[in-house]
């Protein structure tokens, strides 16, 4: 038990550190590890609600850097997915729809970091704003529908915002706000269902709520400390791992 409990905060900890420098990806690089450790069900809502208390924090600290224009866009299409992939949570078995977002997150992590590197001054060229064609609204919806049947869908949000938002600290505190409403909505459904008022879920918050805020701490201080080249550099490294992870887990989950 004691090491079971040590792997946890570890992972967490890896995780939340890296989620306090880019703003993404402690869900899905975490999952396949607690999902052996502690459950499916179990983690997935411990990330809701630690996921929460990361992205308020972020919030709080930079919030004049939140582009509305974004937040309003992202939420409209995000939320008409959620209360499908909260629903998929209970009565679906998405793993071939993972897949397929696994190989997709991979293919454009490369893509975005050999741009980057092509354009050494961080992408300058690109302008804020991507195209916003019925494909972008597709696809994020379908990051709503993973986001409430994992809390596992920002690697959609990220590769629209990826291109739309390229200051650093906007793009980081952008995705925080969209964490925040969205949890927000899952974590109200789990508390109307009493799913997280139990001793299991007790003892997980507190065995990870500080290593989740030491991490994050740690990754705010390393955010501030990385240029904006290394930073997209991370965004899309981070993307590719986070993907692979993905398609790893998923395919087994579908050989098993």
């Amino acid at each position: 038990m004691g090491m079971k409990n040590f792997l946890v905060g570890l992972i967490i900890f890896l995780t939340n550190t890296l989620e306090g420098i880019t703003g993404f990806g402690s869900t899905v690089l975490s999952l396949p590890f607690l999902n052996i450790l502690i459950g499916l069900r179990p983690a997935v809502q411990l990330f809701g609600v630690l996921g929460w208390v990361m992205a308020f924090y972020i919030v709080l600290r930079s919030w004049r850097s939140i582009i509305w224009k974004e937040i309003f866009f992202i939420a409209l299409w995000v939320g008409l997915g959620l209360p499908f992939g909260m629903w998929m949570f209970d009565a679906v078995n998405p793993e071939k729809l993972c897949v397929l977002l696994g190989a997709y997150m991979i293919i454009m992590g490369f893509r975005g970091w050999n741009q980057t590197l092509r354009n050494r001054s961080g992408s300058a060229n690109v302008q804020n704003g991507s195209p916003r064609s019925i494909w972008i609204r597709i696809f994020l919806f379908c990051g709503g529908i993973i986001q409430g049947a994992f809390g596992s869908g920002g690697p959609f949000v990220i590769i629209y915002a990826a291109k739309a938002i390229q200051d650093k600290r906007s793009f980081r505190v952008t995705l925080s706000l969209i964490w925040v409403i969205m949890n927000t909505v899952r974590l109200t459904n789990w508390l109307m269902h009493g799913e997280l008022l139990n001793r299991e879920m007790g003892a997980l918050l507190l065995l990870c709520l500080p290593v989740t805020i030491t991490g994050l701490l740690l990754g705010d201080y390393l955010h501030r400390k990385v240029s904006e080249y290394h930073f997209r550099l991370g965004v899309y490294i981070l993307l590719a791992v986070s993907g692979l992870f993905m398609l790893v887990s998923n395919i087994l989950k579908l050989i098993a």
